[in-house]
């Protein structure tokens, strides 16, 4: 891939027909400038992909900063805020900085994130994907940014990924709970349509099918609904008249949901449980999980940043971290009818 030159300053003057005086005013002073002057400037910044730059002081020969950034959900989540600390362990050691940015999980907060830290002339962007479409990246890929998909693949953009065996992880927790006497499983996610939980869904599923299990939808609960309780999902698969005797939850937060709900229901106690991402008190409660080491996903994402800063040329790469089934006692519970 041929690097192209970012447009400068005087490029845009050049393009709108004005002086670069009158370019650095719109970015600094517009309530200055007359507004079809402006509009002429942010039309011509716009075609040139120009983002004015406050950190010029600090550039690199290559047009770019000692800053990457991270693009990621919601802070509050423990998965986001460790794979957060493997990235900065990863760049301080080899002389980076990291600023991070989050969305909340939508798809516009995402797009809006990016804008504002690529402003910043990174030296490289990571982003946990959550928009359908990351092709409003290209362009900037193309002036040598790096881009790196982590823990989801991006969509219509070249760009490295490093994810997780989600599909394998799944496919050997629900293979123990079959090995132990199991057939009712069922399995409870939300959000159901992002990258990591349709590979965790068609592990389920691949797993029961190797058994001879084809019927798995009424185990099933999917939901893309951030408001919705996981505990009322969990309630609904089991306020039926076939309720599986174990449960595979897409993620720590389905996972707490189902261990409330399973608190309160009678008989709960014997159900048998695995769910998708540890969490801080999973070993205190006993609960079996599929685990993986966030800290190591995010030093991976970032040592793939510095590499990829280092050869932007170079082709892309497709990595996966592995995912292992930890067992504390919920998941090894044997079927009770």
């Amino acid at each position: 891939m041929t690097v192209q030159q970012r447009a400068t300053l005087e490029d845009v003057a050049r393009l709108a027909g004005v002086s670069s005086k009158t370019v650095s005013r719109v970015f600094t002073h517009r309530d200055l400038v007359a507004p079809d002057t402006v509009e002429r400037v942010l039309v011509a910044a716009k075609r040139l992909r120009f983002r004015p730059n406050p950190l010029a002081r600090s550039l690199r020969r290559g047009g770019s900063t000692n800053t990457i950034g991270f693009i990621m959900g919601e802070l509050n989540n423990p998965f986001y805020y460790k794979v957060a600390a493997g990235i900065e362990r990863e760049l301080a050691a080899s002389g980076f900085s990291l600023v991070v940015a989050t969305t909340d999980d939508t798809p516009e907060g995402e797009e809006r994130v990016a804008e504002a830290l690529l402003g910043q002339r990174l030296g490289a962007l990571l982003l946990i994907p959550v928009a359908e479409d990351q092709s409003y990246l290209e362009g900037e890929r193309h002036l040598g940014t790096p881009v790196i998909a982590i823990d989801r693949p991006a969509r219509n953009l070249v760009a490295d990924s490093i994810v997780l065996e989600n599909r394998d992880g799944v496919f050997e927790a629900v293979s123990r709970l079959l090995a132990r006497g199991h057939r009712r499983i069922g399995y409870v996610c939300n959000p159901a349509s992002v990258y990591t939980q349709s590979e965790r869904l068609r592990g389920y599923r691949d797993a029961l099918a190797a058994h001879g299990i084809h019927d798995s939808a009424r185990w099933e609960r999917l939901a893309d609904d951030p408001a919705l309780p996981a505990d009322r999902l969990v309630a609904d698969l089991f306020d039926t008249d076939d309720p599986p005797t174990a449960l595979v939850t897409g993620n720590n937060r389905v996972t707490i949901g189902a261990l409330r709900h399973l608190r309160d229901r009678v008989g709960g106690d014997g159900v048998a449980l695995i769910g998708f991402d540890d969490f801080d008190t999973a070993d205190v409660l006993g609960v079996s999980v599929i685990s993986y080491d966030p800290l190591g996903l995010g030093r991976a994402a970032a040592s793939l940043a510095i590499e990829r800063m280092q050869d932007p040329g170079g082709f892309t790469k497709q990595l996966q971290l592995p995912t292992w089934v930890v067992e504390r006692g919920t998941g090894e519970r044997a079927p009770a009818d």
